[in-house]
């Protein structure tokens, strides 16, 4: 940021990590693939991998226009073979529609991809069943335990040949499951001794799902999850009231510069509460039984900053 104080994006594919991160306000230091040294964070990838199924002009504009420029190499993006151009909202071959191109295809970017430690972590999300806050703040302990987790959310019929749209719960440890050597509690306590020598701020961000699931919700607009971050970074959420979601122990803020209010509550965008509270339930306790596999691994603080409903 303008401030220089640097932020650290987690989260799965699709949860939101490139478009949030592409800031015309920020400068980007890597799309993917950092590390986090004693001397701060730095990026080793040197490009670009978007996400590009519908995207738009008007919320992704820096995205959009490196869909144009020479160098990008779009992949399973379709087009017309008459005109020749490309069709981003066309997604029969599949919904994993990419662009990878150079960093510098991006305006403002760090070019020595090398920043300071972090003064804020932001944990994304997409959860399709509608139950996690847009944004909550967490404590370090929740932090380490979400880290674990590494919740999404995928809607099945995405994918080919698949005609269900029932979405399925996604746990990947450390986000990235697949690419860890040690195990993932060596990881989560690194991040924690981090977390804690640099005061770092954390956060929950849900990119997916409002006012219900797949299918009766509609998906979180990307002005809203970008002013919720950049009003997070900006320590304009500092200041707010707070209150605490009582099933996943999270702090909803009350309000949010550019959100309206009532977005903030999850339960308070479904017309019928009580499906948002058994539905809760039901993520709850797919939560408790993915982590079984970390508890004899972590400090007992760390089990009980997971969701206890």
């Amino acid at each position: 940021g303008p401030d220089n104080k640097v932020a650290v994006f987690f989260g799965l594919s699709g949860t939101g990590k490139t478009t949030l991160s592409a800031d015309p306000h920020r400068a980007l230091i890597g799309d993917d693939e950092h590390g986090w040294s004693d001397n701060g964070v730095f990026n080793f990838e040197g490009g670009c991998y978007a996400k590009v199924i519908q995207l738009s002009p008007e919320a992704e504009p820096e995205i959009y226009a490196t869909t144009r420029q020479f160098g990008t190499i779009l992949e399973n993006v379709c087009f017309d073979p008459d005109s020749r151009r490309v069709d981003l909202d066309d997604g029969r071959l599949t919904e994993n529609t990419r662009a990878a191109y150079p960093l510098t295809h991006i305006p403002n970017v760090v070019a020595d991809g090398m920043g300071g430690h972090p003064a804020h972590i932001v944990m994304l999300t997409c959860d399709a069943f509608g139950v996690m806050p847009p944004i909550s703040r967490l404590t370090p302990e929740q932090a380490r335990y979400h880290f674990l987790a590494g919740y999404t959310a995928k809607v099945a019929g995405t994918e080919r040949g698949d005609s269900d749209s029932t979405p399925q719960a996604t746990f990947s440890a450390c986000f990235g499951a697949p690419f860890m050597a040690l195990p993932p509690t060596v990881y989560s306590k690194l991040l924690g001794e981090k977390i804690k020598r640099h005061n770092v701020q954390c956060w929950l961000v849900n990119t997916g799902w409002s006012g219900g699931p797949v299918g009766t919700g509609l998906r979180m607009k990307i002005a809203y999850s970008r002013a919720m971050v950049n009003a997070a970074l900006n320590g304009q959420l500092n200041g707010v009231e707070y209150e605490l979601e009582p099933v996943f122990g999270l702090e909803i803020p009350r309000e949010c510069p550019g959100v309206p209010s009532d977005v903030l509550n999850p339960r308070n965008t479904w017309t019928d509460p009580a499906a948002y509270d058994a539905k809760s339930r039901n993520l709850v306790e797919l939560f408790k039984e993915n982590f079984k596999q970390f508890e004899k691994d972590v400090p007992a603080e760390i089990k009980a900053a997971g969701p206890s409903g």
